[in-house]
């Protein structure tokens, strides 16, 4: 990440805790945690786009052959884990407002604890059924999405 880059981002999460504070009967112990999960979210589905291609053309080249192994596998070998398609970042901005996201975030959260054990527990998934309790929250999981959409693919989290 460059340093205009890093700047955005910084600007990007004092908006969504400004806006956290004003538009949500939440603390900011209840808020930090999910923020950060999506920004882990987002930049480990910007790392998987960046083997995604490679993983394809792999699990194409085995398939149906003795050596087949699944996506999943190749995945894990190849970028350290695997997203299901439910767990993709983009699937979660794109869902309809009428959706739970809170719930399919936490399932994607889910999912990625199951197929990289190392994760297990540390992930944050019950925090988002926080933005269900109040109507007035509903819509914080969409916005946070929306939020840190624009993190650059290329953007590093070292």
């Amino acid at each position: 990440m460059n340093r205009e880059q890093l700047k955005k981002l910084e600007a990007d999460l004092w908006a969504a805790a400004d806006k956290l504070r004003a538009n949500s009967d939440l603390k900011a112990s209840e808020y930090s945690t999910p923020v950060l999960g999506l920004i882990f979210l987002k930049f480990a589905d910007n790392k998987y786009r960046q083997h995604e291609a490679a993983i394809e053309q792999e699990y194409q080249k085995l398939k149906g052959t003795r050596a087949e192994r699944s996506e999943q596998d190749i995945a894990i070998e190849k970028c350290g884990f695997y997203l299901k398609p439910q767990a993709r970042y983009d699937y979660l901005l794109n869902l309809p407002e009428k959706e739970n996201i809170a719930k399919a975030i936490r399932a994607a959260m889910a999912s990625i604890e199951n197929t990289k054990p190392e994760l297990l527990g540390v992930l944050p998934q019950e925090e988002y059924d926080r933005f269900t309790r109040s109507p007035k929250n509903q819509h914080i999981p969409k916005d946070l999405l929306k939020l840190f959409s624009d993190i650059p693919v290329d953007a590093t989290g070292d």
